[in-house]
């Protein structure tokens, strides 16, 4: 009987679908274990082949989990809101939802094609109300919460009044904005708008002014990751650095415990490295600068980690975005400032901190005074120094900072070495260790010792005090777009009110257009009566990611209309115990994430204080290009091999028309119109492409549907190929060259299950070299699928396979738990072998064979044996044989008779288990 891949995969996919064979709910009985994907976002454009790896690999080890006896949950769902979409519908003005709903009927297909064993039951969409308002109601929540470092814990804010009642703010040590001290009298004697100014400075969801990437084209702010070199990814258009009012998420009161919890985490050591480097952590102390501008004097605050290098300090430098420009800005030098301003608003923070070569900068007119050394030293203003880390303005020293150095070189600014016989002539000296010179006080002490006593010497003279700074960035929370979660904030005389829970959701209105409006104000000022009561609704939207910050709680309990997540839920699933997905979710996504999951557990609605307790980074898919060579003025084309001899023209090819570098000559010519009349220099008859690996995409005609793949080889063999192509967490180029020796395999397979075109097995005892073949596939499948190794597994049933065929086996003691192996990396077609051994139950719910080590014991060796220390023939022996039955055993085999040729043996050499060799 053959193969019937396609009709096979239908009847299982229907099935699972009828009976919900993967849904799941708590139970006691089982060990339970958590498997999530980080969740698409479902574009016009589906999946391509690069798409399913991470999903096919949590398949893998989700149906593995079940095997082995756990209550395995496996969602799915979809971030549902996002620029996409809206801009789609900007142009065509089809409402958001219409698009994303069908975008995502286009996801589900192909995702229950493939064959996942997700619970969707518990699928989410975060466009949806009834899962946004758990969005919502999460913003609400850190709106009604302030961090207390002394605890480090979130508490509500009302503890926060009453310690203001009482005693003012001297003594609280909070996460906050710039808060100027007041009195428990002065509280008491403030009013409503100046007491709601006040907390906002202290809540974790706050408003307030930041720098942002803004797009005036597009009327919105953008994140990061949106723009490259001032550039919008979505439309092209021109990104500027501006400072607005925007709603943002206090994520850097939680910076402490963000970084000290990755040591708990089962990440990658490069994983948590990008974590550790975005939040960034720096000891050193704040040290007060006196700068004039000519006509004033100000104390200016810098955060430094080496007070030991302040005799150093030749100049400071101001980020371009420091309130301290307009300050310092003197006359002379305002519209060279300026202009420096408006060229330095077109980066992205993340594009200034990638750049080291080009060095930029403007002086800003003013000096500072070292407190050190009493010189003047001038403010400059260049884009390499951030406003977000301390405070935005920073003690130059270029003998031992590298940036410092190219701006001194730069701008012809003085440099002094501060460490004995250190070499500054080209580049900068680490100044890790060595003795301190040029340094007043620090003289003659080493490096080590002058960090703690530079920066004790600064508290002393009250020029500053220690501190501990981070790098990571309060997350900006606003976006001016329509299709988002809306904010459930009205504006009361110009006080931010939240809404009741009760009447949470806040639903997206209907708008007529989905751009801002004619006077730049967000999509969802077109509302018609956007209003609480009477007061205006916050008119700004939440950001892609709050969607997804909190998602992995949601699956626990998708149908809880009361709470997030139940106790009991929560309780059971506790944390995901494998999570997986790309490397550039790891320091967006992932940081945001655990902060949410942290303020949940302070705040007692979550059990665990991590949430994603495994982390595994799939590699990319590339693709596999193919070209063709048109010769130069004609429409002929010349196959690779005969392309040196003409005068050609690479040409980008469609890969789908292309099969093991094979050109399809007919589709060709009806791919494009212009090539319906190509002809054709072959060889051997045939057209052969050339290759280069690249990104996938549409430009390069390289985008692998994998519909067409399970329509020609099934989804079986698409599933294990993917696997089989290399190491999960690697880059790998997609190539359907080797393609056909993963679906010959399954068709092996499925040929032990059938005599004579009839489905039968033998009832047969299996012998102990068919034991020995299972047993060491069990071993080695537990062993890679544990391990992440599913390239080497399918490697592994491919050598049992022809192992199995040697020995001539079909016995049911072998081929079954045979079945089993393979159902986590080709479900369809060991769920319609599983159904003909006659079970009546899903695969999936089978037992994972036991691995029997003695089954794999070596009871016998192939000795080589040489002559003269020639190697002549091999002669299998029992193992257990001593040297003596070894050399008898050699003697007496007809083999030796004849490769002795009347020779006589004048001794043998026997190694047990290694050689034999006759000295003759």
């Amino acid at each position: 009987m053959e193969y019937n891949f396609l009709e096979i995969e239908k009847h299982w996919q229907s099935r699972w679908s009828q009976e919900q064979t993967f849904k799941v709910k708590e139970d006691n009985s089982k060990p339970k274990f958590y498997v999530l994907d980080m969740f698409p976002y479902p574009s016009g454009a589906g999946l391509h082949v690069g798409h399913p790896l991470g999903y096919i690999a949590s398949d893998i080890y989700s149906r593995y989990k079940r095997l082995k006896g756990f209550n395995v949950l496996h969602p799915m769902g979809y971030d549902a809101f996002g620029l996409p979409a809206e801009q789609y519908a900007i142009q065509t003005g089809q409402h958001p939802a219409k698009t994303t709903e069908k975008n995502i009927a286009r996801y589900r297909e192909q995702l229950d094609r493939i064959g996942f064993s997700y619970d969707w039951s518990r699928e989410v969409r975060t466009c949806e109300p009834e899962y946004y308002k758990w969005t919502q109601w999460a913003f609400l929540e850190m709106f009604a919460h302030w961090y207390n470092n002394n605890t480090q814990s979130a508490q509500k804010i009302e503890t926060l009044i009453k310690i203001f009642e009482t005693e003012g703010n001297e003594n609280v040590n909070a996460a906050c904005g710039d808060v100027a001290l007041f009195t428990a009298d002065e509280w008491n004697g403030m009013g409503e708008k100046e007491r709601a100014e006040v907390l906002m400075q202290y809540r974790l969801a706050y408003l307030g002014e930041t720098s942002v990437n803004w797009c005036p084209a597009l009327g919105t702010v953008l994140a990061n990751d949106e723009v490259k070199e001032g550039i919008s990814l979505r439309g092209g258009h021109p990104v500027e650095q501006r400072k607005m009012k925007q709603w943002q998420l206090r994520v850097s009161a939680y910076a402490e415990r963000l970084l000290n919890d990755l040591d708990t985490l089962e990440w990658t050591d490069s994983l948590k490295d990008m974590q550790r480097n975005w939040i960034g952590r720096s000891q050193g102390a704040e040290m007060i600068f006196k700068v004039s501008n000519g006509k004033e004097e100000f104390d200016l605050e810098i955060f430094t980690t080496r007070a030991d290098t302040i005799f150093g300090a030749t100049f400071m430098v101001l980020a371009p975005e420091s309130e301290w420009v307009e300050r310092l800005t003197t006359a002379d030098q305002k519209a060279e400032v300026d202009e420096y301003i408006k060229y330095a608003s077109r980066k992205t923070e993340r594009e200034r901190m990638a750049e080291t070569k080009k060095v930029t900068g403007v002086f800003s007119g003013s000096y500072a005074v070292n407190p050190f050394t009493l010189e003047k030293i001038p403010v400059w203003i260049s884009e390499y120094v951030l406003a977000g880390y301390g405070t935005g303005a920073i003690m130059a020293v270029p003998a031992h900072d590298s940036r410092d150095y190219f701006f001194a070189k730069h701008f012809n600014l003085p440099i002094i070495p501060l460490i004995e016989g250190c070499d500054i002539s080209q580049e900068s000296f680490d100044a890790k260790e060595g003795v301190m010179c040029n340094s007043g006080f620090l003289n003659g002490m080493s490096v080590k010792e002058a960090i703690p006593a530079a920066i004790d010497e600064v508290e002393k003279r009250a020029l500053g005090k220690r501190k501990v700074n981070f790098r990571l960035r309060d997350a900006i929370f606003s976006r001016q777009r329509y299709w988002g979660e809306p904010f459930p904030i009205y504006y009361k005389d110009d006080i931010a009110v939240p809404l009741t829970y009760d009447q949470l959701p806040l639903e997206l209105p209907e708008i007529d257009k989905y751009l801002p409006t004619e006077s730049g104000e967000p999509p969802l000022a077109r509302a018609e009566n956007w209003t609480h009561n009477g007061y205006p609704l916050e008119k700004s939207t939440m950001p892609g990611f709050a969607g997804s910050s909190a998602y992995y709680l949601r699956y626990m309990d998708p149908q809880n209309s009361t709470a997030l997540v139940s106790k009991e839920a929560n309780e059971y699933w506790r944390s995901v115990d494998l999570y997986i997905g790309g490397t550039e979710h790891a320091t967006g996504h992932l940081i945001y994430s655990r902060f949410w999951n942290k303020f949940l557990y302070d705040t007692g609605r979550v059990c665990e204080a991590e949430p994603f307790r495994k982390l595994i980074n799939q590699g990319m898919i590339q693709g596999r290009s193919n070209f063709v060579y048109r010769v130069k003025g004609t429409n002929k084309f010349v196959s690779l091999g005969l392309k040196d001899s003409y005068d050609t023209t690479e040409i980008h090819v469609d890969v789908n028309i292309v099969h093991n570098d094979k050109l399809d000559l007919a589709a060709f010519k009806v791919w494009m119109p212009d090539y319906a009349d190509a002809e054709f220099i072959l060889e051997n008859d045939e057209y052969i492409c050339g290759w280069a690996v690249e990104k996938m995409s549409k430009s390069m005609f390289n985008v692998v549907n994998p519909d067409i793949i399970c329509d020609n080889y099934g989804a079986d063999t698409l599933r294990m190929y993917e696997m089989f192509l290399g190491p999960l967490e690697q880059s790998k180029p997609w190539d359907t060259n080797g393609i056909d020796g993963v679906h010959r395999f399954l068709k092996r397979f499925w040929r032990l299950f059938f005599a004579d075109k009839t489905f039968g097995v033998s009832e047969e005892r299996a012998t102990a070299a068919e034991l020995k073949i299972l047993h060491k596939l069990i071993k080695k499948t537990q062993e890679d699928i544990e391990n992440f190794s599913f390239n080497t597994s399918v490697s592994a049933f491919m050598i049992a396979l022809n192992e199995l065929y040697e020995v001539n086996c079909n016995k049911r003691e072998i081929l079954e738990p045979m079945v089993i192996l393979l159902s986590p990396f080709a479900p369809h077609i060991s769920e319609e072998l599983w159904s003909r051994l006659g079970h009546t139950q899903s695969v999936s719910l089978a037992a994972f064979p036991e691995f029997n080590a003695e089954h794999t014991i070596e009871d016998s060796f192939e000795y080589p044996v040489s002559f003269n220390g020639k190697l002549r023939y091999k002669l299998t022996l029992s193992a257990s044989l001593s040297a003596a039955e070894i050399e008898a055993a050699a003697r007496e085999n007809e083999q030796t008779a004849k490769y002795l040729a009347g020779a006589s043996i004048k001794k043998i050499i026997v190694v047990p288990k290694k050689i034999i060799n006759i000295v003759c």
